[in-house]
């Protein structure tokens, strides 16, 4: 008999196919499968007749029902904004100094902030509000949680920071320095960067050496003592960081000094205020809200 001529106890053959003397009975799917299966492409083809279902070139198709996730999502959006709309305006008119009298609206504030902060600020300035200080996070990012600002810490200045940024082309009213680049720009010598740095190395209370600092000193007076003041303590409101701490923006080990005195530091911080960001920009009240949660995360003033 041949090995087509076999038959099993159903009646069905072989598939034809033999590997090492191993044959395969040609057995039909059960009923039941084949009319799940066939049940499952009406049912695919009902789906995409009723919902979104076909990519066109500048969308899809409706579907009869004219259900869409995202119509869905901007609906649930609008009830929770207007279920917030009293709070939102209050939130948006407050006075950001005395916020935290107002127990509901502080609250409301902060878990707002937070939730803003994570999706708007966080990518320079980390998850956790440390900036550069994070492991892995790159120089000139500031730690929100210290009390040392640039531009003031109190909570309204933060908010008009946030309004309107650092040393951008956005907002006429962002804050604005610029530190000189004393060795690109041929202001200062190479030698006299490095007496400068161990200047600053001295008052920051690192090591240094005392007879680079010595004329280091009268370099400082005359070139930077306008901004970073006559004792090194800087400027807040002129954006001249204090150089007599231990905090540093970009870094204060030498190396990264004479980098700094050579070519200067500009770093920029974007406009969010919706006024000057037509697309994703930030309302006066979520403004607000991220001025009150990081105000409250311990640094600022």
């Amino acid at each position: 008999m041949s090995d087509s001529d076999k038959k099993n106890e159903h009646g069905f053959g072989t598939t034809g196919h033999e590997w090492d003397g191993i044959e395969e009975w040609n057995n039909p799917m059960p009923r039941w499968w084949v009319w799940t299966f066939y049940a499952t492409i009406v049912w695919a083809i009902a789906y995409t007749i009723a919902y979104p279902a076909w990519p066109l070139v500048s969308g899809a198709t409706a579907g009869l029902l004219g259900y869409s996730t995202r119509a869905e999502v901007a609906e649930q959006i609008s009830a929770v904004e207007a279920q917030n709309a009293e709070l939102s305006t209050k939130l948006a008119n407050a006075d950001l100094t005395t916020i935290t009298e107002d127990t509901a609206l502080h609250n409301y504030a902060v878990q707002g902030g937070a939730a803003i902060f994570r999706a708007n600020c966080s990518q320079c300035h980390g998850s956790g509000a440390a900036g550069s200080s994070e492991v892995g996070w790159a120089p000139g990012y500031p730690n929100l949680l210290e009390d040392d600002w640039l531009w003031g810490g109190e909570i309204d200045q933060i908010a008009y920071t946030i309004a309107h940024g650092i040393r951008n082309e956005q907002s006429p009213d962002a804050h604005w320095s610029e530190m000189s680049a004393f060795g690109r720009d041929e202001i200062l010598t190479d030698e006299e960067i490095g007496q400068v740095v161990h200047y600053v190395l001295q008052i920051s209370g690192q090591a240094h050496d005392a007879a680079k600092a010595t004329p280091g000193a009268e370099l400082y007076l005359d070139n930077c003592s306008g901004c970073h003041m006559e004792d090194g303590t800087g400027d807040i409101n002129g954006g001249a960081p204090n150089l007599t701490d231990t905090i540093w923006l970009y870094g204060g080990d030498e190396a990264t000094l004479t980098e700094t005195i050579w070519a200067g530091r500009f770093g920029v911080m974007p406009a969010w205020s919706e006024e000057y960001r037509a697309a994703g920009g930030l309302s006066a009240a979520e403004i607000n809200a991220v001025a009150a949660y990081v105000h409250q995360l311990g640094g600022g003033q």
